[in-house]
């Protein structure tokens, strides 16, 4: 059986310096460790409730290495999920990281689809977890009659997003409606409709 190499850490943490200019490919430049500071390892964003006054119902607060820097090169980060009643976090996937859901209030139906197009799901309690495989399109749905709240956490210090139903319908440049169409087997003037649904 193979198993992945163990990361070789060779220092205690390297903190983002987002005003490096030296070319990275995976994480950010390290801080100066003299420049280093507590606050650095700190951040207070999810303690805020998300607004989910949105066509989605929903609000997703990231604490990735973007807005918490001492996170650089330790590939963890982690979501404030805010979910209202009957609020959907719509079908979306992470390319780079697992993610862990763990429910901390109100009732949620979360679900992946495997590659194989079997559908795996569960409705959360609070206290209770789920996990779902890197890269696999998955949602969190309030099934409850009170707000839902849910931490995720990733394998990842930047797990990205990819949001089905906004990237191809709302992309920049636009998907040609044909292939739209073709793809999802119906007229082009649903394909209109639904790209108004998601226009900027």
């Amino acid at each position: 059986m193979h198993r992945p190499a163990p990361t070789l850490t060779l220092q205690d943490f390297c903190v983002a310096d987002f005003g490096a200019t030296a070319v990275v490919v995976n994480g950010f430049p390290c801080k100066p460790v003299s420049n280093v500071t507590s606050d650095d390892f700190f951040f207070a964003g999810l303690s805020n409730e998300g607004n989910t006054s949105n066509i989605f119902g929903s609000s997703v607060t990231p604490a990735n290495v973007l807005n918490f820097a001492g996170l650089n090169t330790l590939g963890v980060s982690m979501n404030r999920v805010d979910v209202a009643p009957g609020g959907l976090n719509p079908p979306h996937s992470h390319p780079r990281a697992t993610e862990l859901i763990i429910l901390l209030e109100g009732r949620l139906l979360v679900g992946f689809i495997s590659t194989n197009n079997q559908f795996f799901s569960k409705v959360l309690k609070p206290g209770e977890m789920f996990v779902v495989p890197k890269g696999l399109i998955h949602f969190q749905y309030n099934v409850g009659n009170k707000k839902a709240l849910a931490i995720t956490t990733f394998d990842s210090q930047l797990p990205g997003v990819v949001i089905a139903s906004t990237t191809l319908f709302g992309s920049t440049p636009a998907i040609p409606d044909d292939v739209l169409a073709k793809a999802f087997q119906v007229d082009q003037k649903v394909v209109t409709a639904i790209k108004s649904k998601f226009a900027n």
